[in-house]
């Protein structure tokens, strides 16, 4: 069976499925997050960037608050803003060299269908080990996978993490 005739047998349930999904659906097939953590020597800090699909961080704002929030239109920009910041430092915490970091947020912005949500912490000395503790939106989706990259002068290491993993640890 040639690729035309198999398209032509496919596309009509292709229709038939993708007319069944709403109009401007923000539904979509992954549940990702991606968290970058990276160590600046000079400023003597860590940069932490979460980029979270903004649909399933409203929903689990909403979980968490028990009261309606939108991302893209705030009503109350520093109530919204503290909703952020207790919602990421319940759900991510960063441990350097044995010391818990205090992750201060620096705002938020949105990108497309995402939001990126940005965080400091100080760190003076140099870096040797990084442990996260990352189950962001796991309590909203059981698919929730947590990607997330570490870089220390220059040296970048990955890792994901899938339900119900919520743990990792880099030495540099």
């Amino acid at each position: 069976m040639s690729m035309l005739t198999r398209f032509l047998m496919v596309f009509p349930l292709l229709v038939t499925t993708m007319s069944l999904l709403p109009v401007g659906s923000k539904h979509h097939p992954y549940y990702v997050s991606v968290t970058e953590i990276e160590y600046i020597q000079p400023d003597k800090e860590l940069q932490i960037a979460v980029k979270i699909f903004a649909d399933d961080f409203e929903s689990a704002l909403k979980g968490m608050y028990q009261t309606k929030v939108d991302l893209f239109h705030p009503q109350d920009k520093a109530g919204l803003d503290k909703k952020i910041t207790g919602y990421i430092q319940q759900h991510l915490r960063v441990k350097v060299d044995e010391k818990p970091m205090t992750l201060q947020f620096q705002g938020y912005e949105i990108e497309g269908e995402a939001a990126w949500c940005y965080f400091s912490a100080p760190q003076p000395a140099p870096v040797k080990n990084i442990e996260a503790f990352n189950n962001l939106l796991y309590e909203y989706k059981r698919e929730q996978i947590n990607i997330m990259h570490i870089r220390v002068e220059g040296v970048r290491k990955s890792t994901r993490l899938s339900f119900p993993e919520t743990a990792v640890k880099f030495s540099f």
